[in-house]
């Protein structure tokens, strides 16, 4: 193993920053494609992923977390801020925006933060297994892959894929589940050689850290929520910590693909790739999903009560 973890990093949230996925490499990474159907702004809006040679793929599965060289194995505009995931219950997972008590979700904009701070995604080949109980956090864990915030300087478009250093990591109780937030960095940003570890995030980005903490604790409270609650009393774990806890839900994600893991709480895993996988598919059957969503049409408008701001007394 480097000494420093490189991940892919696929981007899903289009703000500041936005939902991407990450994955650590140490050659150069394959490039992707995305194919986007239905309306924008829209429940049934989906981004689909491709391979270079236009193969359809799912982000969650087919993207490697770890480049062949790492390890051993293959191991992801300030506007209205949309709150997107990678549709872990549908065929190929694509990228949509997330829908609360049928209305499509946004992040509000919490002073003097306006909708996300960084470049929001996820590592692919990860997966927070909600029938293990983290022995440091207590809790089990929320059914996705794991959340990266990427602190580079450079916007991420949804859905780009880039890779990515990690620095450390952070521990969000969210509704009683472990939803593990890694901090991590963009190689290509001009910072990313001066960058290895948490300490150096903190001298060099001053605040960063702190406004990342108050984030996550707040976001929600403008929905009428309380306060979020994070573990270790709201401090960032370190590289290796966050590589341990990265290793540990590739290992529950290739627990649930090869079908070693029975109970997967609705994930689809589907995947175009993964040779000793039951539930790989054929390049036909992958572009049949794609063809049976909806064309892609002119995004509808979006409502002005959106873009307000919230303020959070203390």
């Amino acid at each position: 193993m480097c000494s420093a973890i490189r991940a892919a990093f696929l981007c899903s949230q289009f703000s500041r920053k936005t939902t991407s996925v990450f994955s650590p490499h140490l050659r150069k990474m394959v490039h992707y494609q995305t194919e986007p159907r239905g309306r924008a702004n829209s429940p049934d809006y989906r981004i689909y992923f491709k391979s270079s040679d236009g193969k359809c793929i799912s982000p969650f599965h087919d993207i490697p977390l770890y480049a062949a060289d790492q390890q051993q194995e293959s191991d992801v505009p300030p506007k209205k801020i949309k709150t997107n995931e990678i549709a872990t219950k549908e065929p190929l997972n694509p990228i949509k925006q997330d829908v609360k008590n049928g209305k499509l979700r946004y992040v509000a904009n919490i002073f003097p933060h306006k909708g996300y701070i960084w470049n929001y995604g996820a590592l692919p080949q990860t997966w927070e297994d909600p029938s293990h109980t983290d022995q440091e956090t207590k809790c089990c864990g929320d059914n996705d892959p794991i959340d990266v915030c990427e602190i580079g300087s450079k916007v991420c478009a949804t859905g780009q894929v880039i890779q990515v250093k990690v620095l450390g990591i952070l521990a969000l109780i969210d509704e009683g589940e472990t939803d593990w937030k890694v901090i991590a960095i963009n190689i290509e940003d001009p910072d990313a050689s001066s960058l290895n570890s948490i300490e150096d995030v903190r001298k060099m980005k001053p605040g960063h850290l702190e406004a990342t903490v108050d984030w996550f604790k707040t976001y929600k409270v403008p929905d009428g929520k309380p306060e979020n609650r994070l573990a270790f009393g709201g401090q960032f774990k370190d590289k290796d910590f966050a590589v341990e806890v990265i290793k540990a839900t590739h290992s529950f994600w290739k627990a649930l693909v090869l079908r070693k893991k029975m109970k997967g709480e609705g994930i689809i895993c589907q995947n175009s790739s993964l040779c000793d996988s039951p539930f790989r598919c054929s390049d036909a059957e992958a572009h049949a999903v794609l063809q049976a969503a909806p064309e892609y049409g002119e995004p509808l408008p979006v409502s002005s009560e959106v873009d307000k701001w919230h303020f959070i007394t203390k």
